[in-house]
């Protein structure tokens, strides 16, 4: 999944923590790419008790990790529409599937 800002994607990861960031927007999980973290206006959901932007989006639900409240998620957000595929990600994974198979 990219980050929902720039479009920049993970690469492999490092042994410990990763330094993307998990979040919701617009009721949909999204990550945050370090770079992006540095912004102050990320535009993510706050939760409704302490007003925390560590949310989780599981199963229809929203948790807050900081002060463990959970929500049902609203069914009348559009998934899709909040989060788009960056520019050129189907011909990159072609090119990969392509490589992988052994295709010329």
């Amino acid at each position: 999944m990219p980050c929902y800002r720039c479009g920049a994607r993970q690469t492999d990861p490092v042994r410990g923590a990763s330094p993307w960031q998990r979040g919701v927007r617009n009721e949909t999980q999204v990550l945050v790419c370090p770079d992006c973290q540095r912004l102050h206006d990320l535009d993510l959901d706050a939760c409704g008790t302490c007003g925390s932007t560590t949310l989780i989006c599981r199963l229809g639900e929203v948790e807050c990790r900081s002060c463990g409240a959970v929500r049902m998620a609203r069914a009348d957000t559009p998934l899709a529409a909040s989060v788009a595929p960056p520019p050129g990600l189907s011909a990159e994974v072609e090119a990969a599937l392509n490589r992988v198979l052994g295709r010329a």
